[in-house]
């Protein structure tokens, strides 16, 4: 005979439980899917927006790590102390229990030069989810020099006079894996990775995939928890309700909504990693109508700063040509129209000393051949991220889901004559 009540709680329970665990399971799959929808480039492909990079890690000044000593980036430390307390509960009763306690821990870091077969680019650790290797761990007693030499010269109540300590650290030389956002460095024409609010940044010595490995087991972790709460809560409910009676088309109705939950879920989530991605082509192309319009705007007064020496030269009233050609290009023109002349100017310059003694000749030089190495970063992030985008909507599931939804390629630009700028740096050998 079914109970005359049962309490709703069973239900709103196990449903609070599996939506939480529907939450952070779709935080983990999210991480994963922003790794793995972001192309790895090289340093020289890498503009304004979300960047994943592999690499070396170099720096100028390398750190002396604190516990191993070894030369590093990045390290972080931790020194803990074992105790074993013995406390009485409310009836007199002695319990004793046994831990170990944190008593110290710091970390250092410096500006990482990531380096890979195209050139370097500035990390910023600072922000950063830092994963480094393990390059110190002892544990010692108190008549060890370590003991105090490293650690507190105080103890902790209860303290076995135990001590452990463990290190991490990215060393010099190490391949590292970044993944963040990239921005526009202050002192030069180059990009450089550094914390973004609410932005995923990762500096790491393991690999994509093994990060990526780990948000996908931890998604499914979460799920089947969740599966688990659903189903178990669902039993238990109907269980009490009616006695006696099956409770699997219950359990089995429970799963079919959680599944369908999950469904829902994936398709929010893919769907905004769609427009994500978009996004970031959008934004790559937007970024290289801005640096043509600055361009547009310094080509009339290279004009007459040019025009301005020696006209009748055919050299100069070529460089003329040149510069008003390509003075109204836009994002609209046909690409083999779109040309770098900053390389070209400076022969020019070279060879008209009186043009390159002038100082407003040689600003407005100076700036149209950053503003073009600004084009040249911007060309390569856009190529690289459109790529990528037309990649996702051919793949399975994302392309259904994409051509159901309005998704299209983007066109790829041509490769104008733009040059990059190296950037020096006195790396530590």
């Amino acid at each position: 005979m079914p109970n005359s009540y049962v309490s709703p709680w069973i239900l709103i329970g196990a449903g609070i439980i599996a939506l939480a665990c529907l939450v952070v399971g779709f935080h983990f799959y999210r991480r994963r899917r922003l790794i793995d929808d972001t192309p790895t480039s090289k340093t020289q492909g890498v503009f304004i927006g979300l960047s994943e990079l592999k690499g070396t890690a170099e720096t100028e000044a390398p750190l002396q790590s604190y516990l191993a000593a070894v030369r590093s980036v990045w390290y972080r430390y931790r020194v803990e102390e074992h105790y074993v307390r013995t406390s009485v509960d409310a009836k007199g009763r002695p319990t004793t229990h046994s831990g170990w306690e944190n008593v110290a821990r710091g970390s250092k870091s410096v500006p990482v030069f990531l380096k890979d077969d195209t050139g370097v680019i500035r990390v910023l650790p600072e922000g950063a989810e830092v994963h480094g290797r393990e390059v110190f761990k002892k544990e010692v007693k108190r008549d060890d020099p370590l003991y105090y030499g490293k650690g507190p010269d105080r103890s902790i109540s209860g303290s076995t006079h135990r001590r452990r300590f463990i290190e991490e650290a990215i060393c010099l030389h190490d391949t590292i894996y970044v993944i963040g956002q990239a921005r526009v460095r202050t002192d030069a024409v180059a990009a450089e990775i550094a914390a973004s609010k609410g932005s995923l940044f990762i500096v790491s010595v393991h690999s994509e995939k093994k990060h990526s490995d780990m948000f996908r087991v931890w998604y499914w972790v979460w799920l089947g928890i969740g599966l688990v709460a659903t189903m178990a809560g669902s039993g238990v409910y109907f269980s009490q309700a009616s006695p006696g009676s099956s409770v699997a088309v219950p359990i089995v109705v429970a799963g079919l909504v959680y599944a369908l939950a999950t469904l829902i879920g994936w398709v929010w989530t893919a769907y905004n990693s769609l427009v994500n991605l978009r996004a970031r082509v959008c934004q790559g192309f937007s970024q290289i109508d801005v640096e043509l319009k600055r361009r547009a705007d310094l080509i009339p007064n290279l004009v007459a700063a040019v025009e301005g020496y020696r006209s009748h030269e055919s050299g100069l009233q070529q460089m003329v040509a040149e510069l008003r050609s390509q003075q109204t290009l836009t994002m609209d023109t046909r690409d083999g129209e779109l040309k770098g002349v900053a390389a070209r100017l400076t022969i020019i310059a070279e060879k008209y000393p009186s043009l390159k003694a002038s100082e407003s000749f040689l600003a407005l030089q100076k700036s149209l051949s950053e503003t073009e190495q600004r084009l040249a970063l911007a060309r390569d992030y856009y190529n690289s991220i459109a790529t990528f985008y037309r990649t996702r909507l051919e793949i399975f599931p994302d392309g259904v889901l994409g051509r159901l939804l309005g998704f299209k390629p983007m066109d790829l630009l041509e490769a104008a004559t733009f040059e990059r700028a190296p950037v020096e740096v006195n790396l530590a050998s």
